[in-house]
């Protein structure tokens, strides 16, 4: 078994780039895909599921560097979950996809 996600969609939001101490980017962005089917009464019905998206080193480069909100891109990588407390002390929930490889769809 492997956990691997692939999707394609356009970016809902410019890419928050952070540089590390190391000098390593980090990127974060969301993800809109929309599905469009007809419901059981003939009505045609539109779906969109957001998609948060983080990336590292090279990946994070590139979308630095090319990757702007309304942009189609596909992007591979590996469903994660993870925690933590936030400013007041709560415990949140995450999950997102951590991007290993992307490619840039539109103009």
């Amino acid at each position: 078994m492997k956990n691997k996600v692939q999707l394609i969609g356009n970016v809902g939001n410019d890419p928050e780039i952070k540089t590390l101490d190391s000098g390593k980017k980090l990127a974060h962005l969301s993800i809109a895909t929309n599905e469009k089917y007809t419901n059981d009464k003939g009505e045609k019905v539109e779906q969109t599921e957001w998609h948060r998206v983080t990336a590292w080193g090279k990946t994070a480069e590139i979308i630095e560097k090319y990757v702007v909100k309304g942009k189609e891109i596909a992007v591979e990588g590996k469903l994660t979950h993870r925690s933590y407390d936030d400013k007041n002390g709560e415990k949140r929930y995450v999950t997102e996809v951590v991007v290993n490889e992307i490619l840039l769809l539109s103009k």
